[in-house]
């Protein structure tokens, strides 16, 4: 018997979720984009499996550890549960290769713009990734989702500046991440 794929809402945390602040590391520091919390929660309730997928080269740097982004990560997940919203899976690149620590800086398979976060999750979600879609707020991560086969994938203002050849490629190109949903639920070809 043959699992039955699901459709992933994939998004990148820093400027599509919480504010960028560069770097980020610190709970306290930690500031949701407003509308990011309700976008997630309509689009979980849609049916998509949501999925953040984001670099971290602030570990190879030697910025924070990985035990710093762990408990980040489960703060946010636990502050998101709380407001009715539940991650299917959180995917991270510690690698950067002009990192500081070692090990971590390498060339990789992970690190958008290459696809491998994305096909990680596939594998271990069962995700359909013709019908899923991707949100992020650089070009790296509109490369990461055509490479892996993503449906759609859109653009979010998060302050990083975004190219004409970006905007081109993106599905379409939104204020933030509650815009985006705010069209998608409302839109014939949208989440139903």
């Amino acid at each position: 018997m043959t699992a039955t794929l699901r459709r992933a809402a994939f998004l990148d945390r820093d400027g599509v979720i919480n504010i960028d602040s560069a770097y980020l590391s610190r709970w306290e520091d930690f500031r949701f984009v407003p509308g990011s919390v309700e976008a997630m929660r309509r689009l979980q309730q849609a049916g998509y499996a949501l999925v953040v997928v984001t670099n971290q080269s602030g570990i190879a740097r030697g910025y924070y550890s990985e035990h710093d982004y762990q408990l980040l990560t489960r703060q946010m997940r636990t502050a998101l549960q709380a407001q009715g919203v539940t991650l299917a899976g959180v995917y991270h690149c510690p690698h950067h290769p002009a990192g500081k620590v070692p090990e971590l800086a390498v060339d990789c398979a992970c690190r958008k713009p290459a696809p491998g976060m994305i096909l990680q999750a596939a594998r271990e979600l069962q995700l359909d990734l013709p019908h899923s879609l991707l949100v992020g707020d650089k070009e790296s991560d509109l490369q990461a989702a055509r490479a892996a086969g993503v449906g759609r994938a859109y653009l979010v203002h998060s302050g990083h500046p975004l190219t004409g050849e970006s905007q081109q490629q993106a599905d379409q190109v939104f204020d933030n991440l509650r815009a985006c949903a705010e069209f998608l639920l409302g839109s014939p070809q949208g989440l139903v």
